[in-house]
C-alpha cells in the first residue's frame, strides 16, 4: 500500500463517528426548550461542521441563541453514549493508515471534552486532535487546518481533508489542501459534489482505496 498523501486531516462528526442523530436531537431538543418548536432538521443537518454557537446564534440572536447552546450541551453530553455510534471500517484504516506511515489528526468545529470522548466511544486511535478552543475562527476559515499542519510540522502541499460536509471542502480549498468527501455523513451528495472534491466516497472501503491506494 502506497498513501497518496503522508498526511491525512479529517473531520470528526459525520466523517470518522456517527454522531448525526445526537446532533440533531441535541438541536431539537434545544429549539423545543427555548423557543418551543423544533427546528427544519435538512437546516440543523447543513451546520454541522460550522460553529455550534455561531448556528444558534444565527438562528436565535445573541441572547437566545446562547441560552440554547447551555441546553444543547447539556443534553448532549448527557445522551452522547446512548446516541453516537461508530462507522464500521474506519477504526481499522485509521489504524492502516499509520502503520503505512502516514500522519494523521483530526480538525473538527466541535469543543475538545466531546470530541475527545467521542473518539473514545468509536475506538478511534487518534494522536492530534483540533477543537473548538484550539483557534479563533472555525471552518470554512483555514486557521483550523492550518493548525492542524502546524502541529504535525506539515505543509499544506503534503496534506489531503476528509469531511462529509460542502464547508468542509470549502475550508479545505481555502487552506490550500485538496479535499475528499464522504457521503454518509450530515452533507447531501450533490452538494458536496459541486464543492468539487478531488474525490468523492460513498464507503470506507472507496475511501481507503482512494488513500491508500
Amino acid at each position: 500500500m502506497t498513501p497518496r498523501w503522508p498526511v491525512i486531516l479529517f473531520d470528526l462528526d459525520g466523517t470518522l463517528a456517527d454522531t448525526i442523530n445526537l446532533i440533531v436531537t441535541s438541536y431539537q431538543h434545544a429549539f423545543r426548550e427555548v423557543i418551543g418548536r423544533e427546528w427544519d432538521e435538512k437546516e440543523i443537518k447543513s451546520w454541522i461542521g460550522k460553529s455550534l454557537i455561531d448556528a444558534f446564534r444565527g438562528a436565535l440572536g445573541d441572547e437566545l441563541g446562547e441560552k440554547a447552546y447551555v441546553v444543547y450541551t447539556k443534553f448532549n453530553e448527557e445522551n452522547t453514549e446512548r446516541l453516537i455510534k461508530g462507522y464500521e471500517g474506519v477504526p481499522e484504516l485509521l489504524r492502516d493508515l499509520v502503520a503505512a506511515g502516514v500522519r494523521i489528526g483530526v480538525v473538527t468545529s466541535k469543543r475538545r471534552p466531546p470530541a475527545e470522548w467521542a473518539i473514545r466511544l468509536c475506538g478511534l486511535e487518534i494522536p492530534l486532535l483540533v477543537g473548538h478552543e484550539d483557534v479563533p475562527a472555525h471552518k470554512p476559515d483555514p486557521r483550523p487546518l492550518l493548525k492542524g499542519l502546524e502541529l504535525l510540522g506539515a505543509t499544506a502541499d503534503q496534506a489531503v481533508y476528509v469531511g462529509d460536509a460542502p464547508v468542509d471542502i470549502v475550508a479545505a480549498r481555502n487552506a490550500g489542501l485538496p479535499a475528499v468527501g464522504v457521503s454518509w455523513g450530515a452533507g447531501v451528495r450533490a452538494e458536496i459534489e459541486a464543492k468539487e472534491p478531488v474525490a468523492l466516497c460513498d464507503t470506507v472501503d472507496e475511501l481507503r482505496a482512494v488513500l491508500l491506494g
